[in-house]
């Protein structure tokens, strides 16, 4: 694709040229900002479940005023789930100056959702503060749940992922008429999102489509092809069709997430076949197809497939502690559920017994949140960079260790906390109420911390503390006041250090 690089600034709807067409933005606070830019054509029809395809050109001015509508999602959390269009492949700009001569670094935002939910459009992701530091920021949707993750027959596996693709090779295509530089491309993405961006790490269809990346908060569930397609066989059993996509392609896409989310609500009683994901639960999760995504993240960075690029990584101190809010047991653990949590997730066959040796004073509940916490983000995210330093690259670590002072001060630094604190959104959107009402001189230094770090690192690889190594395993600790040192988790990181984090299987046929 070749961009025309012929564009009207106005004061206040400026205009951009790109080969597909000409769209118009409007100025906010003095930037220059996009709303719902299709990047790939709308996944429907005779493109349902098929790899992203360019999109097609228009005539005229397309106003990119307002956000894309989200894709079809999971309504368990009360997200959103707007079925006003089929424009789900679109992109959102925020750029200081779009002149094609600006040469601005890029930073490009994967939203997070559990790969069931997730809404580029939400307040949380405004990128105004972000980009106002100098640089282009843009954020993308895409496909999620059974559409997007989903293994079924006569589809490819992670559509979702190589939605995200087609959108780096969009920005790769387009970005610089908005003002950026194609050749000073950062990914960065939270929790399904940084899940997602370990992903990219490791796919051969993303290389070369961006240069550094930040992970927060990574996933360690990466599926095994067996158990995805058992997955996919309960979910289409749910619509009473057969898990293939000529099948599901004739079930309207707003109907898929309530299948989801009914094999979601059952997973527990398929605990010896499904194994851990059904704890809390995960019915999607990148698919280890051994094409898309030949190895998972771990491995495929240990040999090597992303020394070339400079790697951000970490995770919050309290990841669980939000979930065991929504799950209705925040200070209320029993000890038969911090037993049957150390008995299915602790690694190894005497993990439990390990634990319990190395906190030998921690409460049930204390163990409750460490090994779950440690399992789903704490350790795939020091393991990520681990296995980055492993294969000849390298890797900077973090940990945000500030308790939020909001929701009554109850959840640490919990998982989610670090959004509004990335983005500088401390007032709009839901994950502000972890930060308080109105934010504190301390929330808002953080905050500017945490955006020049990660800007820092998007324009020169090095967002300001020495790189992680085996010897001295150095880490950012975000709080205040902030500091460098040890990693702090280091028993967690002992209890772990064998694990591999391996595609998790179909336990039983």
């Amino acid at each position: 694709m070749v961009v025309t690089a012929s564009n009207k600034v106005s004061a206040s709807e400026p205009e951009v040229r790109t080969a597909a067409g000409v769209v118009r933005g409007r100025r906010e606070a003095g930037l220059a900002v996009f709303r719902g830019v299709p990047f790939a054509e709308p996944p429907v029809g005779a493109l349902r479940f098929a790899a992203p395809q360019p999109v097609r050109s228009w005539d005229g001015v397309r106003p990119a005023v307002a956000f894309g509508p989200p894709p079809p999602q999971s309504g368990m959390l009360g997200a959103s789930q707007d079925a006003a269009g089929d424009d789900w492949l679109t992109v959102n700009v925020w750029t200081p100056d779009p002149d094609p001569e600006a040469g601005l670094p890029v930073m490009v935002w994967i939203p997070g959702g559990g790969y069931v939910m997730g809404n580029a459009g939400l307040p949380e992701y405004d990128a105004g503060r972000l980009a106002g530091s100098g640089t282009v920021v843009v954020s993308l949707g895409y496909r999620l749940g059974i559409e997007g993750f989903a293994q079924i027959d006569g589809a490819p596996a992670n559509r979702g992922l190589l939605d995200q693709v087609a959108a780096l090779q969009w920005v790769r295509d387009t970005i610089r008429v908005f003002g950026g530089d194609p050749d000073q491309v950062t990914v960065f993405g939270q929790s399904a999102g940084g899940g997602s961006v370990a992903a990219l790490l490791a796919m051969p269809r993303a290389a070369g489509l961006f240069h550094r990346a930040v992970a927060q908060s990574v996933p360690g569930t990466f599926f095994s092809p067996e158990l995805a397609a058992d997955i996919a066989v309960a979910c289409a059993g749910e619509l009473g069709v057969r898990p293939t996509a000529s099948d599901l392609s004739a079930v309207a896409p707003a109907r898929l997430p309530a299948a989801g989310d009914a094999v979601s609500a059952g997973m527990a009683g398929r605990r010896k076949r499904w194994g851990q994901i059904t704890h809390r639960p995960i019915p999607f999760a990148p698919v280890v197809d051994g094409d898309v995504l030949p190895a998972t993240p771990w491995r495929a960075l240990a040999a090597g497939a992303a020394r070339d690029v400079a790697l951000l990584v970490g995770h919050t101190r309290d990841e669980h502690r939000l979930f065991s809010l929504i799950d209705g047991v925040l200070g209320q653990v029993t000890h038969e559920q911090t037993e049957t949590a150390l008995h299915l997730l602790a690694p190894g066959p005497d993990g439990a017994r390990r634990y319990r040796e190395a906190f030998p004073a921690a409460t049930d509940e204390e163990l409750y949140e460490l090994v779950n916490a440690d399992w789903l983000f704490r350790m795939p995210s020091l393991h990520l960079a681990v296995a980055q330093i492993a294969g000849g690259g390298q890797a900077h670590l973090y940990e945000l260790t500030w308790s939020a002072p909001g929701a009554g001060g109850g959840l640490g630094a919990c998982h989610g906390l670090d959004v509004p604190l990335v983005f500088g959104n401390l007032t709009s959107g839901r994950p502000a109420m972890l930060i308080g009402d109105p934010p504190s001189p301390a929330a808002e230094e953080l905050s500017a911390q945490i955006r020049g770090a990660w800007t820092a690192f998007a324009v020169h690889g090095d967002p300001g503390w020495p790189a992680y190594d085996a010897q001295h395993r150095l880490a950012r600790l975000f709080d205040q006041p902030s500091t460098t040192g040890a990693y702090p988790e280091e028993t967690s990181r002992m209890l772990w250090q064998d694990h591999a984090f391996p595609a998790l299987p179909l336990l039983a046929r």
